[in-house]
């Protein structure tokens, strides 16, 4: 028996051995490669780059320019955000294009706000949106031009949202619609460099050894043998180049692995040891998908599952598909459906008409659920989409089915758990996504350590702030978790009243990610609850420093001079900030007690019924009027 066991095992490891030996194995996968910029593909690859850069891969992003727009521009161009009451004109002065948000009543402009907007995002293929600058913290203005319909309307997501200038771009959004930008150390959202497009590297790996290699007359002949120091998506094993491409064509709820970034995934590397990606299924799934689900789509094709075909049997990703002919599509096609034209059940004429289009037909263009106003190819190969028009998306209620996981067969629990909590956070808040959360973290098997980050970012969602607390003092030391789980630890304390307790774990927070914001932000509102003012000034002179144009830090400052008698500079910051945002509350509120310590009922009647406009039952509003 004892033999025959170790035979058994002898065999499975000579057949590892061999299949590892199968494997292509890419020597610019190794973490210390470095990447050179496609100036320096460009010096043996002109060909290629000539045609690349034409792609919506290789316009994906630039700088904003008269060249780069696809716009139109005329006086009468504006958007009006009803619910919000916002309006939004872009405009151009001089070489510069800037979004001017503004608000009226009785025809007067009550509000203005002028943002230069710094990139423009999107090939014009499908859209154009665009992005502002702050001291290189980036943020996406509301405004987006759609260019099918050649029409402006609010961005993707910000209707019924209105985020404004505040929806900051951080590396999970900007590494899908651009090459690697050089993150500030310790930010979400500062960046020191920002690249003007997808870059060869992204499809190929890391260019550093390749190019030295064959500076230094190290050739390959690859049509003989595989070039091992850069990767050739086509050599790649099947799963291995759907990987690559659905890094960003399969645009779902991402989590990335425990000390992973986005920035570690590199091509020829399984998608799923950097990060899980998950779908929420719907009952109309089948039939209304968002825009970047190509992956998603394809794969469930009975052609794909038949077949070894990939997204580069059809697509020459440095061909724009604006200059690939129909043809291109349709040999694909009838690579494996030869004899396609004679048994389509198309009439003959139709057919003939149509150009005998097999793609055409059986990947109709289609609406897509997330992104207005645009019309894109449904990738889902089917008889069943045969359509001689779009599909626009359906306004009819669908029930959700569950989150499944797209990277690899089946997600752990705890995978799970933070699949539902990605969910959550960014696209589908209700209860249902966090009852699943829970569900899946009672059947974890994880140990504490490994469970924890997740388990506070359950109870926070939760707003459970009495168990955070309590699993705060589970942990004790600060300087075991990460800088979100130490800032919701310390939310959980703060909310409870207890300022003191939720200190060390805001202080860990920002020493974590010294130049997110938001952190700094919360902890000036600790320190002003432990009266420890002049540290609270130093966090938010800090805040102003980097970014002059928010709102929290400039109110809290005010509060800050208000308590020492400054009520002029008080009164000139929460002017800054509303300002900046006139529908904010606590900043019409603070300059409503000024105006009340200086006798003038009329301005604080007047600010205490914009407050109530916002917010009817406003406690302290109602007080205060009510006093006058």
């Amino acid at each position: 028996m004892r033999s025959l066991v170790f035979t058994a095992l002898i065999a499975a490891a000579l057949a590892l051995v061999f299949c590892q030996r199968d494997l292509p194995t890419y020597r610019n996968l190794e973490p210390e490669v470095g990447y050179v910029g496609m100036a320096t593909c460009q010096g043996c690859h002109a060909d290629v780059h000539r045609t690349f850069i034409h792609t919506g891969m290789g316009m994906s992003w630039d700088t904003a320019s008269r060249a780069k727009s696809a716009a139109t521009f005329d006086e009468h161009t504006l958007v009006y955000d009803s619910a919000s009451n916002f309006y939004y004109r872009p405009y151009w002065q001089d070489s510069s294009l800037y979004v001017l948000e503004f608000r009226l009543e009785d025809g007067d402009t009550i509000h203005q706000r002028r943002e230069r907007i710094r990139w423009i995002v999107g090939s014009g293929q499908h859209t154009n949106s665009h992005i502002i600058s702050r001291n290189g913290y980036v943020y996406q203005a509301p405004i987006t031009y759609y260019t099918q319909d050649g029409r402006w309307d609010l961005a993707p997501g910000f209707a019924g949202d209105n985020l404004r200038f505040e929806r900051l771009l951080n590396t999970e959004c900007i590494t899908c619609h651009n090459h690697y930008p050089k993150l500030q150390a310790g930010s979400m959202n500062k960046f020191a460099d920002m690249p003007r497009g997808i870059e060869c590297e992204r499809c190929h790996g890391p260019g550093e050894l390749h190019a030295r290699e064959k500076l230094a007359g190290k050739l390959v002949d690859t049509a003989r043998q595989i070039d091992y120091s850069i990767v050739n998506p086509r050599d790649l094993p099947r799963n291995l180049q759907m990987d690559l491409c659905q890094r960003c064509h399969l645009q779902g709820v991402a989590v990335l692995k425990e000390d992973r970034d986005w920035f570690d995934f590199r091509p020829g590397m399984p998608l799923a040891s950097v990060m899980n990606v998950f779908l929420p299924r719907f009952t109309n799934s089948h039939e209304q998908f968002i825009m970047a689900s190509q992956a998603d789509r394809l794969r469930q094709s009975a052609c794909y599952q038949a077949s070894d075909m990939t997204c580069i049997t059809c697509h020459n990703p440095h061909i724009s598909i604006e200059q690939t002919g129909v043809e291109q599509y349709n040999r694909a096609c009838q690579g494996c459906h030869q004899n396609a034209a004679g048994g389509c059940s198309a009439p003959q004429a139709e057919r003939l008409a149509g150009g005998n289009d097999c793609s055409g037909c059986h990947m109709p263009k289609s609406g897509s659920v997330d992104i207005p106003h645009v019309r894109i190819t449904d990738h889902w190969i089917s008889r069943k989409n045969v359509s001689s028009r779009p599909k626009p998306p359906s306004d009819e209620p669908a029930d959700f089915l569950g989150l499944q996981i797209l990277t690899k067969a089946q997600g752990s629990p705890l995978e799970m758990a933070q699949g539902y909590l990605a969910l959550y956070d960014k696209y589908l808040e209700a209860p249902q996504v966090l009852d699943s959360a829970g569900y899946y973290l009672d059947r974890s098997r994880a140990g504490f350590e490994e469970k924890l980050p997740t388990v506070v970012h359950y109870h926070f969602a939760r707003q459970d702030y009495a168990l955070l607390a309590g699993l705060a003092a589970q942990v004790g030391d600060t300087s075991q978790v990460d800088g979100w789980t130490a800032y919701r630890l310390g939310e959980g304390y703060f909310r409870r009243g207890r300022a003191a307790d939720a200190l060390p774990w805001l202080e860990r927070a920002v020493s974590e990610l010294p130049l997110y914001l938001d952190f700094r932000e919360k902890l000036s509102a600790v320190l002003i609850q432990l009266k420890r003012y002049e540290r609270a000034k130093q966090v938010l002179a800090f805040v102003l420093q980097e970014d002059a144009k928010r709102e929290v830090a400039l109110t809290n400052l005010g509060y800050l001079n208000a308590l020492e008698g400054r009520y002029g500079r008080a009164e000139a910051l929460y002017d800054r900030a509303i300002a900046l945002n006139p529908d904010y509350v606590q900043a019409l509120l603070n300059k409503a007690a000024i105006r009340r310590l200086q006798g003038d009922a009329a301005a604080t009647r007047t600010l205490l019924e914009r407050v109530l406009a916002l917010e009817p039952q406003h406690p302290q509003a109602l007080a205060v009027l009510s006093s006058l």
